[in-house]
């Protein structure tokens, strides 16, 4: 399905395509902004994203999306099934990896009939890279997070081959990588924890291909990583003799306005009333996940400080489809959202996170 926001247009513009995944507000917005930032550049953009056929809640942010950017076309592929070959149990940022990689025959047909100049894909979507090689079209990758992200992935395979432990058994033994400080092992992402994990196998794949990419287009500057930055253009994040992707730095990308539509999210009506720097603001973005047990200790931790709060929930892995939205009660301990409801306030899966950390009430996150 493709909603045609571009006018009839008599100079015909060369044709981006940037390719993301669906139900991720956090990978979303910024994605847009990239279109954006291209289409004042002469540029023609549609936006291209592929998920799974439960991703309801993705579709409603995506109307959003398309309603608020008027200068960009979007176009949804088909839904797609988690192909056959990958194991039960895998985290959820494996799924979103392999539902991209389940929609790239959709993807190569619509890229035939669209025929771009270039395609632009987000890291999640990293299977879709032999696709542009295959059509010939010169294929970039996006990076929504920052430059030291971008290091740490390429640095990724030289640790991998130091060391036969996974980061979860060296424990607090400090990794180093160029262009970034020491991190303890058991401190670094969840899916790269366990060495012979199907999300750790994928990130060290994508590591691989973003070397054999046209470069790395990063939600960032280089006066804000020097450090990164630097160890990335001096080829010391990739094993020696290994291509190192050209680096172009385009953020930070900052919306101008929520895509919600021109109504004003109800959670900002809420913060008006609460008194000047005293909301402190809980949001883990779109992969902070928590267990149900993990969900009811901070609500215990929130109670117990007797902190007003704005809190971004979402529902723990495996429940999205099990509760009705209408049953929040359930997530938290019994009684929690009657005892604070004059201190706290609990949005489901998304804030507009701008806004709110703009408001004069909201005093941390």
């Amino acid at each position: 399905m493709t909603f045609q926001n571009n006018s009839h247009d008599d100079n015909p513009r060369k044709l981006v395509v940037i390719y993301a995944p669906l139900g991720m507000p956090g990978h979303l917005i910024p994605t847009a902004e990239l279109g954006n930032l291209l289409v004042a550049q002469g540029l023609q953009v549609t936006v291209v994203t592929a998920g799974d056929a439960d991703q309801g809640a993705g579709g409603s942010f995506l109307a959003g999306l398309v309603a608020a950017n008027p200068s960009l076309s979007f176009h949804c592929l088909p839904a797609a099934t988690l192909p056959s070959d990958v194991p039960a149990g895998i985290s959820f940022e494996a799924k979103v990896f392999e539902f991209a990689r389940a929609s790239n025959p959709d993807l190569r047909d619509f890229l035939r009939s669209a025929s771009p100049a270039a395609l632009v894909i987000d890291f999640f979507c990293s299977s879709a890279l032999h696709i542009g090689t295959e059509l010939g079209i010169p294929t970039y990758f996006f990076y929504i997070t920052c430059i030291a992200s971008v290091a740490l992935c390429l640095y990724q395979p030289v640790i991998h081959e130091q060391t036969t432990l996974s980061f979860r058994d060296l424990g607090a033994v400090l990794v180093h990588s160029p262009g970034l400080p020491p991190i303890p092992a058991d401190h670094m992402a969840a899916a790269l924890l366990d060495r012979d994990s199907w999300s750790n196998k994928l990130f060290l794949d994508l590591s691989e291909q973003l070397c054999n990419s046209q470069g790395v287009i990063v939600n960032s500057c280089r006066s804000l990583e020097p450090r990164a930055t630097a160890a990335i253009v001096s080829s010391l994040c990739t094993f020696p003799g290994r291509r190192t992707p050209p680096l172009y730095c385009v953020g930070p990308l900052v919306k101008p306005e929520e895509y919600a539509g021109a109504k004003r999210h109800e959670c900002l009506a809420w913060l008006d009333g609460q008194p000047k720097a005293s909301v402190v603001f809980l949001c883990f973005g779109s992969l902070g996940r928590f267990s149900a047990k993990q969900t009811k200790q901070i609500a215990a931790g929130l109670e117990t400080s007797g902190q007003r709060f704005l809190w971004a929930v979402r529902r723990p892995p495996g429940d999205e489809h099990q509760l009705p939205d209408d049953d929040l009660d359930a997530l938290f301990p019994e009684g929690f959202l009657q005892r604070t409801r004059d201190r706290g306030r609990v949005v489901m899966s998304w804030a507009p996170q701008r806004e709110v950390l703009a408001h004069g009430a909201v005093g941390g996150s």
